[in-house]
């Protein structure tokens, strides 16, 4: 077993265990996904002995199709980190490339998969922490398009961002998990319908790319690791020997993505985590002295570097004079991206790129350094803020660690990147 992968172990068997679509599969569960009765603790001391009193949706899903839930996966504090190592109960080493960070924030639940720990597993994606971790382990991730996965039972990082999602060994199994868990939600507003509703994600998965057309966003190559391009376009021509035929695009709006990405993240973030207060939720501040001294102390002991660093970037954002300054013009940024893309797959089935820019960094490489982890989610960040679906399917290796490339669809086009996806499988 690889280090680390679990913060909690458990056994939920499901309902249907003999006949559901999951009977017989073994799923991890990120902990930020509520599991009534199981603690879930965000990766973080603040929530170190919080044991929710419901599901989350995507679970109760998880149990009503059979699956077994096996235990609550390692991540980044609060989903905040790109390598699992903000966590407050240790970082996660990679089981495909060992001494080498799993990617985040969903590092625990792309681990558990690479390491046969569980057959499937439940992540959140708010800036990559699906795509990312996908393609450090070697597996598939699936990030949905905003608004098909109930975020009902999701510890909030950034509302408008996030999306749970699932990973899995093929391409296949992946899309056997999202046809679970899909699906409006009367305790989430933000789901909705897909257009096809009926049909299978699993069926699409039939590796038919004969006629696809791909656009590769010339800015999404743009200062990636020489080993990571190289794999890509041997990734690519593997496509093109199977039908497909590619094209570049230009994406230009994506030089200021990550900007806009982490303006908007940390300024919802400010917000959602005011309520760990120490005395709703969460770590106490202790009962001395006056309420704000102990809502210091609770947020002081209870919260990590790197949450307290985006806390405060945020609350600066949101704060009287800044607000035009810095979240409205992130919110321009996003609009733009969001046109870019448009536009793109108006000539184009799917785009590709790589997943990540660079391989998995080693254990510690990145902690001191906190712009090299943001700047490694530059390909991954402008499609959460396009509200649109993408898969990361492994590409290959270079110097013997895993690569993944990215395929991103129209929104609620998921069967168009599994179909794409599966023929990398």
């Amino acid at each position: 077993m690889s280090e680390n992968i679990f913060i909690t172990d458990a056994e939920l068997a499901g309902d249907d265990a003999d006949e559901g679509p999951l009977a017989g599969r073994t799923v991890a569960v990120k902990d930020n996904i509520s599991t009534e009765g199981v603690r879930t603790t965000c990766g973080s001391r603040m929530l170190e002995e919080y044991v929710p009193p419901y599901d989350a949706t995507v679970v109760s899903r998880l149990k009503d199709a059979g699956a077994t839930i096996v235990g609550k996966t390692n991540m980044d504090e609060f989903g905040m980190g790109t390598t699992t190592e903000t966590s407050y109960f240790g970082s996660t080493d990679n089981p495909a490339a060992p001494g080498h960070v799993p990617g985040g924030s969903s590092g625990g639940s792309a681990a558990a998969v690479a390491a046969g720990e569980a057959d499937l597993a439940l992540g959140s994606d708010t800036g990559g922490s699906i795509r990312c971790p996908a393609a450090f382990c070697g597996v598939v991730g699936i990030k949905p398009t905003y608004g098909l996965v109930s975020r009902y039972g999701l510890v909030a990082y950034a509302n408008s961002l996030e999306q749970i999602g699932p990973f899995g060994s093929t391409v296949e199994e992946a899309a056997e998990l999202l046809d679970v868990i899909a699906g409006p939600d009367e305790r989430d507003a933000t789901t909705r319908q897909a257009p096809d509703s009926n049909a299978s994600y699993a069926a699409a998965a039939d590796g038919d790319v004969d006629g696809l057309s791909i656009g590769v966003p010339t800015e999404l190559l743009e200062g990636a690791d020489e080993g990571v391009v190289d794999t890509f376009w041997d990734a690519l021509a593997d496509l093109e020997e199977q039908g497909a035929e590619y094209h570049e695009v230009s994406l230009p709006s994506v030089e200021h993505a990550v900007e806009a990405y982490y303006v908007i993240a940390m300024s919802e973030a400010s917000s959602n985590l005011a309520r760990f207060d120490g005395v709703r939720y969460g770590n106490s501040g202790g009962y001395e002295g006056n309420w704000n001294d102990a809502f210091g102390r609770a947020r002081e002991e209870g919260f990590g570097d790197e949450v307290k660093r985006r806390i405060l970037l945020g609350t600066y954002a949101l704060s009287a004079g800044y607000h035009d300054k810095y979240y409205k013009k992130a919110q321009d940024a996003r609009a733009w991206v969001k046109q870019d893309f448009d536009q793109a797959l108006s000539s184009a089935d799917v785009l590709a790129s790589p997943t990540m820019p660079v391989p998995p960094f080693e254990l510690g490489e990145s902690l001191d350094d906190p712009m090299q982890m943001y700047l490694a989610d530059a390909n991954t960040v402008p499609v959460n803020l396009a509200d649109l679906p993408a898969v990361s399917v492994p590409a290959g290796e270079t110097d013997g660690l895993p690569v993944g490339l990215q395929l991103i669809g129209p929104a609620f086009g998921e069967q168009q990147v599994i179909r794409a996806a599966s023929a990398l499988d």
